[in-house]
């Protein structure tokens, strides 16, 4: 369903794509503001209150140490490069826009965050799917508006939340016994800082490679899981 709605906000996307360019920029920046303040809540609603003096610290080394695997891995650079060849071999994407920063995006936008590990545990673990069809309208009206700003290489971006979120549901009976609260709000809280970088590249302020930041969120989990095994904290 999350696919589906992310392929349909793109054609519907498609539509809206002649808007004036003082009209898109503005989406954009409604946008960016808007995933700034998420970024933002999903840090402070994981690193605040009792029992979390560990917490903001661990999301700084995490940051750090992550951020400098990223750059090594060139993380980033693999997601442009797939986004490049695909505008190549794919016909409709040509002249499209930017397919490259569009799926970079999307996929950041669509994968990194509480909605996509806490919709794929509950799938697996409950057979339920409220988180993903709630998280599947979010993405779906993203994409639209993605789209209408981007181009249509938003839609590369259904393969990656397939593949992720499928693999947390399939893979959840075994990532429940690491994936404590604590160690998921660490993962949150990270991943919070991560969305707060996209706002701020939607705003054009800097240009900053969120892409090459993902290491952290499982840099995180570690710090957290050791902290837990030793410390008990």
């Amino acid at each position: 369903m999350n696919v589906a709605a992310i392929i349909i906000g793109t054609l519907l996307g498609l539509l809206f794509h002649g808007i004036p360019e003082r009209i898109r920029t503005l989406m954009q920046q409604g946008i960016g503001l808007a995933v700034m303040v998420m970024g933002i809540s999903m840090t402070l609603n994981n690193v605040n209150g009792p029992g979390h003096q560990y917490d903001f610290l661990i999301v700084i080394v995490s940051l750090v140490v992550g951020g400098a695997l990223g750059e090594w891995l060139n993380i980033e650079g693999f997601l442009e490069r797939a986004g490049r060849s695909a505008e190549k071999k794919w016909t409709w994407l040509r002249g499209r826009g930017q397919a490259g920063q569009a799926f970079l995006t999307a996929t950041l936008v669509f994968c990194v965050g509480a909605m996509s590990i806490l919709g794929g545990l509950q799938s697996g673990l409950e057979d339920r799917h409220d988180i993903l069809f709630t998280k599947s309208l979010l993405d779906g009206v993203s994409s639209i508006l993605f789209t209408s700003t981007m181009g249509p290489g938003v839609v590369l971006a259904a393969l990656p939340v397939f593949v992720y979120q499928g693999a947390i549901a399939l893979l959840a009976g075994w990532l429940h016994q690491w994936l404590q609260p604590p160690i998921l709000s660490m993962i949150n809280a990270a991943g919070g800082l991560m969305i707060l970088g996209i706002g701020v590249n939607l705003l054009r302020i800097t240009a900053i490679r969120v892409g090459n930041l993902l290491p952290a969120l499982l840099v995180a989990a570690l710090i957290r899981a050791i902290l837990i095994l030793v410390l008990g904290a």
